[in-house]
């Protein structure tokens, strides 16, 4: 009897040891998971990730796991039945009918697990779930729109403690621009019209404020923004495209006349997209296979001053004409093929930082050009003013106001699938709305 009661009393001290171990090994850090898991702001995921490993409480982790959770009320309304142009929902006549929408609803879910072998060998995946978003077909309860679906997942080497290069490889963002936004909840157009999400690998270079990016990209037709042609298919099974940018970041200290901004920074840069989305032929069909690449560049610069006032602003645009932005029949071939641009510009004043709520005020105007002036696809613009809280660095309830003037979706962008000379973008067309939700990071 004895022996099984000191048998019983090794077997419960062994399992405790190993609970504490686990637990030892598997955290929650709420801030981490807010800054690798919000979906507009900082989209450079892997620069982030590479900040955020040099902290001490995710250098003594194994396995970090997170979930965010965004839920929403929005009403809109549009000036013309079933042309809602406001791109953080699909414009579509499955989800969207007549003039006016309203809704409660979960936006999106997602789940992400990191895990660090070491200081410098790491894995980062991120599971999405957006029926609001979703490419399924159906309405929002449809389960073609109901799916879950790994949104990013990569191996990332580099530890720019010791080292100032790194590289990535896997499911990832590509390092095109500036695409994230100052608002709190809403992308901004330029994101629509050039964030890029792809199978590749990243090789970069951060050094003393410097960095510089290559991604190699799979050709075909990507998940998001790129598109090279592979053998005359859209199939993604040759490294046949690639990304690069650079950008410098210096750190303000203080000005001629000795004010004092620390902890601020001004950083300007420069992308290059060998193959963008923008190559299709008439009539676009957005993930067919192009017949010629179609090369893309931007320009951007970003201003923190003393972490209180953000200003941002950037330009892209396509080097060639968009082929299939040009419809041969009458009366719409009066319009010439057009290259694609996006503008971007937006500002944000953020008070109260050292209190139990940090607030933020934003506004933002970013915009989608895709044809000459006066032709029904020729662009879409778009405007937020939004004020946020932020508690706990990790979790934030918002409320914005939008407009969109124009409605240009890009399948059939020019026509193609309706009546001869017929399209279903209308530039004059417009949208008013109001969003209100919370973003909840664990």
């Amino acid at each position: 009897m004895k022996k099984l009661i000191y048998l019983l009393i090794g077997i419960s001290t062994s399992i405790s040891a190993q609970e504490s171990k686990a637990e030892n090994l598997i955290k929650i850090q709420s801030s981490f998971s807010y800054k690798m898991l919000e979906p507009n702001q900082d989209l450079r995921k892997i620069n982030v990730l590479l900040a955020e490993k040099q902290r001490p409480e995710l250098a003594s982790s194994k396995l970090i796991i997170g979930t965010s959770l965004i839920s929403i009320f929005d009403y809109q309304i549009s000036s013309i039945d079933s042309k809602f142009g406001y791109l953080m929902r699909h414009p579509t006549s499955n989800n969207q009918i007549g003039t006016e929408v309203s809704e409660l609803v979960v936006h999106s879910f997602q789940a992400s697990v990191y895990g660090q072998v070491n200081n410098w060998l790491s894995a980062y995946s991120e599971i999405l779930y957006n029926p609001e978003q979703s490419f399924g077909q159906g309405t929002i309860t449809g389960l073609n729109r109901n799916q879950l679906q790994l949104r990013k997942a990569y191996i990332l080497i580099g530890d720019l403690k010791n080292r100032p290069f790194y590289m990535a490889v896997g499911k990832m963002d590509s390092p095109f621009g500036q695409m994230g936004s100052v608002s709190p909840f809403t992308n901004s157009t330029m994101w629509h019209a050039f964030g890029g999400l792809a199978y590749g690998g990243q090789f970069g270079v951060n050094y003393k404020g410097l960095n510089a990016v290559v991604m190699a990209v799979q050709g075909g037709a990507q998940f998001r923004g790129l598109n090279t042609a592979v053998a005359g298919t859209n199939v993604p099974s040759r490294i046949n495209n690639f990304v690069g940018d650079i950008n410098y970041t210096y750190k303000i200290s203080k000005t001629e006349d000795n004010t004092n901004l620390k902890n601020s920074t001004v950083k300007i840069g420069a992308s290059y997209m060998h193959g963008s989305a923008y190559c299709h032929e008439f009539p676009v069909v957005h993930f067919d296979p192009c017949r010629e690449n179609n090369p893309a560049i931007t320009a951007y610069a970003h201003l923190n001053l003393k972490e209180k006032i953000i200003l941002k602003g950037g330009y892209a645009v396509t080097l060639n004409v968009w082929p299939g932005t040009h419809n041969p029949t009458p009366p719409l071939d009066v319009w010439e093929a057009s290259k694609v641009s996006s503008f971007d510009i937006g500002g944000k004043y953020l008070f109260n930082q050292k209190k139990n709520i940090q607030y933020a005020i934003s506004g933002e105007f970013s915009n989608f050009i895709a044809g000459p002036e006066g032709s029904p696809w020729e662009r879409q613009n778009q405007y937020i003013l939004g004020f946020s809280g932020m508690f706990k660095a990790s979790s934030k309830l918002f409320v914005e106001l939008f407009r969109t003037d124009g409605y240009v979706p890009l399948n059939f962008i020019s026509g193609g699938n309706m009546g001869p000379g017929e399209t279903h973008s209308v530039r004059n067309a417009y949208s008013n709305g109001i969003v209100i939700g919370g973003m909840i990071t664990l």
